[in-house]
Parts: C-alpha cells; sequence; structure tokens
C-alpha cells in the first residue's frame, strides 16, 4: 500500500517471472504473425523519376545528407534541376497534407543537391562489368542525358550526339537563369561525365546518319525533343518582328540582353510563354499574355503563373489571336473574345463569341503556342505499325535493318516535363537491357516489375537488386498512418528575392535554406512504409520478441516467442509492417 497526500492507493500485484521462459516457447500460440513490411509512399509514386523519396527524406532527417543525395541519385541524376523547375506532383499527394501541410519535397531535393555542390561531394559509384553492345543517344536533353546515364550504370558504352554547342536541351537553352542557374546543371553533367558518357556537341543527327548506325551500335535512343514553333495560323504572323518565344530564351541564356521597350503581346499559355513574359518584363517591357482559354486551363505550371502575375505580368485570357498587321506605332493585334462550351478533363472547350473583338497595340509579338519535332522522321511510328512496344513514356520499335531505335522524352511521354523526360530515358535504358539480354519478349514484363507502386514511374535501384527490392507496390493511405507520433507543424517557407529584387536581373529567384531549417522541414514527413529504426516495435512487444540485428532491416520477430497479438503493427507510426494470418494453425 502506498500513499499519497494522506490517501492510500492501492498498487496492483504484477505478477513476474524469476526464472527464464525458453522452455514455454509461446509462439505456439500464434495464428497472426507480425512481419516487416515496408512499403511505398504516394510521393514516390507520383515523382515521374520514381525518386524514393520517403526514404530521403528520413536520411535528411537524420542528418545523413550525403547519403540522401546518393539516394536520390539511384533514381535521378539532375536532382539539382529537379529541386528548382520540377512542378513536384509528389506534394500534391503527400500524406502530411491531409494532417496540416505537404512536405516541402522540391525545397528539401534542391537542398540536398545544393549541399552536396557545395561540398564537393562524389557519389559511391558501384558499375558492373562492361557489356559488349553499345548505344547511340540523340540529342543531350533531359531524357537523353538520362538514358545515357542509366545506361551507363548498368554498363554500356554510350556516346551522346548532341546538335548544338552545349548539352542540355531544354535545360541549358530553354529555362531562363532566375529559375536554373547554368553552374547547377553544368555541375550535374560533370557526373554524368564521370560515367565515362561521351558527349558530342556540334553534331546533328539526319535521318541518313542513322542508316548507318548498325555496325557501330546495337541501339539508338532518340531524344531530341520538340523544338519547331508551332504557328498560330493566322494573317500577318510572319510580319518581321512577330517572334518565337524558345529562340528569345535561347538568347538570353547564351549571355545577350536583348533591348526590349514598350508593349509585349506573349501569345501561348505554357511554360514557355510564362518565361518569356517574365524574361520580358526584366527587360523593361509591358507585357500582356495573350491566352485563349482560361487561367485555370494553361498547361504553365500554377505557382509559375502566379510569380508572372506579382512581377506585373497581365494575362488577358478567353482571347484568341485573330489577326497581326502592322501600325504606326508597332503591330496591331486583333483578338476574338472566347467562351466556354464545355469542360472535358478539367480543361475548357472554348468557341468564338461573335461579334466581340478588340485590338491591341504592341511595340513586339512573341509566340509560344508549343513545339513539335523538327523533322518528321523523329517522331515514333504509327499505331498501326509493326516492331513497335509502347511503354509509359518510351516507345521501342525495331527497325528493318536490325537496329534497335528507342524514342524517349518529348517524343513519346504523355507528359512534357523534366521529371517525365528522366523518367522516359529511365524506362529505354531498361527496356534496352532487357532486350539485350533477354530478348523482345521480356521487355514488357521485365519494366512492369520495377513500377514504383502501381506505376507508371520507373525504380533503377528495384531493377538492380538494391536495398530498396524490399519494398512492395502498395501505397500507403493517409488512414494506414499512426497519427498519434506526430505533432501538427508549419511547413516551410520558400525564401525568394523580393519582387523589387527579381525585376533588376536574372538572380535566382528562390533562395538557399540552411541544414537546421531543411532537417527540420524533414522530421515533419511521415516516412509512410518505411521504417525509419524508431524501435516502436522493439520497446511495445510485451514478449521481448523482437530483436536488433545486423540485416539491412535492422531488427527481425523471434517466432518461438511472438504470439501475434499485433501490437507492434499497430505502434509502427509509419505501416512499415503487417499482420498477416499463419499458414500453419498456429504453429511457429
Amino acid at each position: 500500500m502506498a500513499h499519497v497526500s494522506g490517501s492510500p492507493i492501492l498498487v496492483p500485484f504484477i505478477p513476474r517471472s524469476s526464472t527464464t521462459t525458453e522452455s514455454n516457447k509461446t509462439g505456439s500460440w500464434r495464428f497472426l504473425q507480425p512481419r516487416y513490411d515496408e512499403k511505398t509512399a504516394p510521393c514516390s509514386a507520383a515523382c515521374p523519376a520514381g525518386e524514393d523519396i520517403a526514404r530521403v527524406e528520413m536520411l535528411v532527417a537524420q542528418g545523413l545528407f550525403k547519403e540522401a543525395w546518393e539516394t536520390i541519385l539511384q533514381e535521378n541524376p539532375f536532382p539539382g534541376v529537379c529541386g528548382r523547375v520540377c512542378y513536384h506532383p509528389c506534394e500534391g499527394v503527400c500524406n502530411r497534407g491531409a494532417f496540416d501541410e505537404p512536405i516541402a519535397i522540391h525545397t528539401l531535393e534542391r537542398f540536398v543537391a545544393d549541399t552536396a555542390m557545395r561540398y564537393g561531394l562524389q557519389p559511391e559509384r558501384t558499375r558492373p562489368a562492361p557489356k559488349s553492345e553499345r548505344v547511340a543517344v540523340v540529342g543531350a536533353g533531359p531524357s537523353g542525358l538520362a538514358a545515357a546515364y542509366f545506361l551507363a550504370r548498368l554498363g554500356y558504352g554510350c556516346e551522346v550526339f548532341e546538335a548544338r554547342s552545349e548539352p542540355g536541351g531544354l535545360l541549358r537553352w530553354g529555362i531562363p537563369p532566375y529559375r536554373l542557374p547554368v553552374s547547377v546543371l553544368s555541375w550535374e553533367l560533370d557526373h554524368l561525365r564521370a560515367l565515362e558518357v561521351e558527349i558530342r556537341c556540334n553534331h546533328k543527327i539526319t535521318e541518313d546518319f542513322l542508316h548507318t548506325l548498325k555496325d557501330r551500335y546495337a541501339a539508338v535512343f532518340l531524344g531530341c525533343g520538340h523544338y519547331k514553333n508551332t504557328g498560330l495560323g493566322i494573317p500577318g504572323e510572319d510580319l518581321p518582328g512577330v517572334e518565337e518565344g524558345l529562340p528569345f530564351l535561347e538568347k538570353i541564356r547564351a549571355g545577350e540582353v536583348p533591348s526590349l521597350s514598350g508593349t509585349v503581346a506573349v501569345i501561348g499559355g505554357g511554360n514557355t510563354a510564362v518565361d518569356v513574359s517574365r524574361c520580358a518584363v526584366r527587360l523593361g517591357a509591358k507585357v500582356v499574355m495573350v491566352y485563349r482559354r482560361r487561367r485555370q486551363d494553361m498547361p504553365a505550371f500554377s505557382h509559375e503563373i502566379q510569380m508572372a502575375l506579382d512581377e506585373g505580368v497581365e494575362l488577358m485570357d478567353l482571347f484568341a489571336p485573330q489577326a497581326i498587321s502592322f501600325h504606326a506605332e508597332g503591330f496591331l493585334l486583333t483578338l476574338q473574345k472566347m467562351e466556354v462550351v464545355s469542360e472535358e478533363a478539367g480543361r475548357a472547350q472554348v468557341r468564338p463569341v461573335p461579334g466581340q473583338t478588340m485590338a491591341i497595340t504592341v511595340q513586339k509579338i512573341f509566340k509560344a503556342l508549343g513545339n513539335t519535332a523538327e523533322e518528321p522522321w523523329l517522331e515514333p511510328p504509327g499505331e498501326a505499325a509493326s516492331g513497335i512496344l509502347r511503354l509509359a513514356n518510351t516507345v521501342v520499335a525495331r527497325r528493318e535493318n536490325g537496329l534497335v531505335v528507342a524514342y524517349g522524352g518529348d517524343l513519346a511521354a504523355q507528359s512534357k516535363s523534366v521529371a517525365h523526360a528522366i523518367g522516359s530515358g529511365k524506362e529505354a535504358a531498361i527496356a534496352l537491357d532487357l532486350y539485350f539480354r533477354k530478348g523482345w519478349e521480356a521487355i514488357s514484363e521485365g519494366v512492369a516489375r520495377c513500377r514504383v507502386g502501381p506505376g507508371p514511374s520507373l525504380s533503377m535501384e528495384v531493377y538492380m537488386g538494391g536495398e530498396r527490392c524490399r519494398r512492395n507496390p502498395h501505397v500507403v493511405a493517409f488512414q494506414e498512418i499512426n497519427t498519434d507520433y506526430f505533432l501538427y507543424g508549419p511547413r516551410i517557407v520558400q525564401p525568394r528575392l523580393l519582387v523589387e529584387e527579381r525585376l533588376q536581373g536574372f538572380s535566382e529567384i528562390d533562395l538557399k535554406v540552411s541544414a537546421a531549417l531543411a532537417i527540420r522541414e524533414a522530421e515533419r514527413c511521415f516516412n509512410c512504409g518505411v521504417c525509419n529504426q524508431c524501435d516502436n516495435c522493439r520497446l511495445y512487444c510485451p514478449d521481448l520478441a523482437v530483436c536488433r540485428d545486423a540485416s539491412a532491416q535492422g531488427r527481425h520477430i523471434n517466432l518461438d516467442y511472438c504470439k501475434g497479438c499485433g501490437v507492434c503493427v499497430v505502434e509502427c507510426p509509419r505501416n512499415a509492417m503487417s499482420l498477416l494470418e499463419t499458414e500453419t494453425g498456429g504453429r511457429p
């Protein structure tokens, strides 16, 4: 009997054994069996590059920045690039968003890459024995460079042929420096070259050249992108002074500073149109962006649109260009008012409003409507062609001369983004490796085996038999997280230059975050489906059946004593365990 403030309190009698229970193997009572069962986080399933995001955040939270960087490099050779320009669909499905706010995944990815660049880190590389086959890669954009990177990691010799003077494609020539400094791209290209990938610039490939490749290469990857501009189809669009958007961006990336003044009209609603508009504002112009549908229908990234508006760009949505003509002060741009007829797949279908037109006077016009392949032969074969295999973001074709051609990037991917292009290059590398080693019929099944969750993203680490092969494709839902172990916390705010500072030049807008802030943000992550060694399973086990060991998992369950109560599974905060019915009628 104990006393507190003079009042007696009865302490319950707890039976304890003073002898060993080794002879009483209570595991024979079990009809349910817990097991360590790491699963797929929704962010990883949504990542076009298939990054193991939950594991990356776990490593950042532990201060293991180099290990986090190397984990990204397993699936993506350009974390510094993607941490800046990816539209991060991973954050839209983050389970933390149902609790308070999604994890700032893109900020953490950029932090990890910047840390590696700041300290000159070098990744640990293990390359398999060199393969006899060689692969030609046409186009040094994100898809071609990714294909070369993953092929090199699989042991294949690669040569990359690039028509322009520097590699990078859209990353080098189409994204303004305030979004992607060239130093970041150069740093990550150096790591690609360290894999002995040879990049031949100023080397434009023709269709005739493809016919000669069979003697030197076992396969070709075509990742030339879409660089041919789409026309407006209106009178006056070819007048002098009406320019294309991409060449304008190329001039800026080359260090030129075109002179702009007065009002500039930018026609289009994609990322190129937004980038052209924001660059024109920095060069002193008043910019009007004209788009035929609504703002919410624009294919440009929503946060980029908002920053353009913050910087003074005026958006005229539901207006379509009708004609361009010379004017005493520049150009007269005639616009047709549009109206929404219906919505299909979330995007408005519009039609002209009869009799409603207006004209605006501008000093310059940029067209940024989208692009297509520069040559028809670069496009993948049609649906009716034989010897064609269509994957999620790649088309693989067998030509009559026996050469295998993989089409990737913008030529084959359904979504046009840097992350999708990287995923396409990875998919092509896996498909070609399967073809070389096991034959054409093995490609589809082999690709399916390394999907992240339900796909279509793929994991190179899973394909190569890495540690994370123990992941299963089940995508963890918010309801499967034990939120009792997490505290509410605000999402990190991305530091940025003030609007007034942005408009003074092309300096990078998004600023770096400190290690302390990065760790704090990573600690908010649920690490869905990933064991982070919290040891809840061992601490809560009433039978002391959870034992630590030196395996990759770090622990195992002693089934001689586990009664299958399931406490360990329930108390796992991040659903990295499962409780299954035994197949032996209760016997261990």
